[in-house]
C-alpha cells in the first residue's frame, strides 16, 4: 500500500514538473507572537477546535509562524495548469506553565486534474458544516493537532461528466498514524474516507448536499488488554486486514488464531469504526446565504437500526451576502447549533436485539481504551469531553469523561466601524457523564468568548488580535482568561497574473 501511495506521489511531482508555467508561485506567509493568561484552566473557548496549539495550562508566550504556498489560481481566460504543486509550513511554540514545540503543519501536495495527494500534517475539518463558528464537526473539528497521514482526494465539489455541473462529488482517502507518546495502546493506525455529493450548480439559488464519513482506529499492541478484548495484548495490524477495514467486513479471518480473543471479541469488524452520515442545504437569497446541516452519528449499530437518530449536530448558518458599507455595525454572519448526544441508542445493549443494541459509549472504545483522542484531545467535537478537562469534583473515566451532551451554541461575526472585526461564540451545555460512569446532578456549562482584531499602522501593516474568555459552570473549572497578539501576515514574492478567484464547495 505505502508503495502505491509513493508511485502516485512521484508521478503527480513529475507531472508538476513540466507544467507550463501560469504566473510566479506566491507563498505566503504569517507570523505571531502572543501572550496568553487566565485565572485556571484555559478557558473553553481559547483552547477549542485550535488545531491542539493552545495549552490546557498557562500562562504562555506564543510565536506562531506559517509559510503556505497553494496551487495556481485560474488565469484571465478560465485556464489553470493541469498539474501543480504546492506545501504548507505551521510552527508553534508555547513557553510559560507548558513548554511546547509543536508543528501543527507540515505538508507537501501535488494535484493531477480533480485529484489531490498530500503527505504530512494539514489542517482540516470534516463533515458538512460551517466551518467558521461552529462548536466543532461532529467526528473531525480541528479540535486537535492535525494526524501524519497521506490522502488521496477529490478536495473540492467537482462536475460529474455528462450532468452539466449538476451532480458534483467531493471525496477523500487517507491513511494516518496515532501517536505513541503517553498512549495505551501503541501503534495504531487511522483509516479514513469520506464521500459527499451536491445537486445543483454553483449558480443555482438552491443546492442540496450529503454524504459520509468513515473513521476506524485500527492496530496496535497494549499491556493494558486482556484476552477478552486482544490476543495477548495485540490486535490485528497487519496490511492483510486493511481491505476488512476499508469495507467494515465482519469475522473476516475467523481461522486466524493469532488475533482471536477468547470471547470472538474479532468477530465483530477489525478496529474501532465511526463517523457520520451528513445532509445540507444551502439557499441563496439577495441579500443572505442560508445553510443547513444535520449530521447522524454512527458508532455502533444504532444508526442502522434507526435507535440513536435524535442524536446528532444540527446547524444554521446565515451569512450576509452584501459588502460592508462603512455603517456603525456591520453584521457579517451568524451561526446556530444544536449537539445533542444522549441516546445513544439506549440505556441496553442486547446483541441479539436490534432495537436493544445501545450504549453507544460514542468516542469510546473496549478495545482503543484512549478512546477517540490524539496527544490527550478530542479529535471530534470538543463538548465530549477527556477525563484531563473535567472538573476533579466529578467522576473520573478513562477515556471520553462525558459523552452524553445536550449543547446549545451561537457564534457571531461583525465588523464595527467599518474597521474592527469582532467574534462571539457563546454555549451552553448539559452533561450526563456517560451510561458506565454517569453524572448524577447533569452538571451545566456555559463558555463564552469575545475577540476583537483592529489593523494599525506599524511594521508596514500588522492586527492587534485581544481575545476574553470565560467558563462557568459545573462541568469545567470556572475561569476568565484572556489572549492578546500582534499578527503579520504577508506574501513572498511578484505579482500574480490571476484574476478568478476559487469557489468554495459550500
Amino acid at each position: 500500500m505505502r508503495l502505491l501511495f509513493l508511485s502516485i506521489w512521484y508521478g503527480v511531482i513529475i507531472a508538476a514538473s513540466f507544467t507550463i508555467g501560469y504566473g510566479q508561485r506566491i507563498s505566503q506567509y504569517q507570523v505571531e507572537i502572543g501572550a496568553l493568561g487566565s485565572s485556571d484552566q484555559t478557558p473553553f473557548w481559547l483552547r477549542a477546535n485550535q488545531y491542539g496549539v493552545v495549552p490546557l495550562k498557562n500562562p504562555a508566550f506564543r510565536l506562531n509562524a506559517s509559510l503556505h504556498s497553494d496551487y495556481r489560481l485560474a488565469d484571465s481566460t478560465g485556464r489553470k495548469p493541469k498539474a501543480d504543486w504546492g506545501y504548507g509550513l505551521n510552527v508553534v511554540a508555547n513557553i510559560g506553565a507548558t513548554n511546547q514545540f509543536l508543528l501543527p503543519e507540515a505538508y507537501i501536495k501535488g494535484r493531477v486534474g480533480a485529484f489531490e495527494l498530500y503527505a504530512g500534517r494539514r489542517k482540516e475539518i470534516i463533515g458538512l458544516v460551517d466551518t467558521l463558528l461552529t462548536s466543532g464537526s461532529y467526528i473531525w473539528s480541528g479540535n486537535t493537532l492535525p494526524f501524519p497521514k497521506i490522502q488521496l482526494a477529490v478536495p473540492v465539489f467537482t462536475p460529474l461528466p455528462l450532468t452539466k455541473g449538476v451532480l458534483s462529488v467531493m471525496g477523500t482517502f487517507s491513511h494516518g498514524w496515532f501517536e505513541n507518546d503517553g498512549r495505551l495502546v501503541q501503534g495504531s493506525y487511522l483509516h479514513q474516507s469520506s464521500l459527499y455529493g451536491r445537486i445543483g450548480k454553483p449558480s443555482w439559488r438552491v443546492r442540496f448536499y450529503g454524504g459520509f464519513n468513515h473513521q476506524v482506529m485500527w492496530g496496535g499492541y497494549s499491556d493494558y488488554l486482556d484476552n477478552t478484548v486482544s490476543s495477548n495484548g495485540k490486535l490485528p495490524s497487519g496490511i492483510k486486514y486493511f481491505p476488512a477495514v476499508v469495507l467494515g467486513t465482519r469475522n473476516p479471518f475467523p481461522d486466524d488464531k493469532s488475533v482471536q480473543t477468547i470471547s470472538h471479541f474479532e468477530e465483530n469488524r477489525v478496529g474501532n469504526h465511526l463517523g457520520s452520515v451528513d445532509l445540507a442545504i444551502e439557499v441563496n437569497l439577495n441579500h443572505w446565504n442560508l445553510f443547513a446541516y444535520r449530521q447522524f452519528l454512527y458508532d455502533d449499530g444504532s444508526l442502522f437500526y434507526g435507535t440513536n437518530l435524535v442524536d446528532g449536530l444540527n446547524g444554521l448558518r446565515i451569512r450576509n451576502r452584501d459588502q460592508p458599507t462603512g455603517a456603525a455595525f456591520f453584521l457579517k454572519q451568524i451561526t446556530l447549533e444544536y449537539l445533542f448526544t444522549g441516546s445513544q441508542g439506549g440505556d441496553l445493549f442486547i446483541l441479539e436485539d436490534p432495537a436493544k443494541r445501545g450504549r453507544d459509549d460514542y468516542f469510546n472504545n473496549s478495545q482503543f481504551i484512549d478512546g477517540w483522542t490524539y496527544f490527550g484531545r478530542t479529535i471530534g467535537t470538543p463538548f465530549l469531553t477527556p477525563q484531563q478537562e473535567v472538573s476533579s469534583a466529578l467522576p473520573a473515566r478513562y477515556g471520553i469523561a462525558n459523552n452524553r451532551v445536550s449543547a446549545y451554541h451561537l457564534g457571531l461575526s461583525a465588523l464595527i466601524a467599518d474597521k474592527v472585526d469582532i467574534t462571539a461564540r457563546l454555549s451552553y451545555s448539559q452533561n450526563a457523564g456517560t451510561y458506565f460512569v454517569p453524572y448524577l446532578t447533569i452538571p451545566t456549562q456555559f463558555s463564552g468568548l469575545l475577540t476583537a482584531s483592529v489593523p494599525i499602522g506599524l511594521f508596514g501593516g500588522i492586527t492587534l488580535n485581544g481575545s476574553l474568555a470565560v467558563d462557568s459552570g459545573k462541568l469545567l473549572p470556572n475561569s476568565v482568561g484572556g489572549y492578546i497578539s500582534l499578527r503579520k501576515t504577508g506574501v513572498l514574492g511578484g505579482s500574480r497574473r490571476t484574476i478568478v478567484s476559487p469557489r468554495r464547495g459550500f
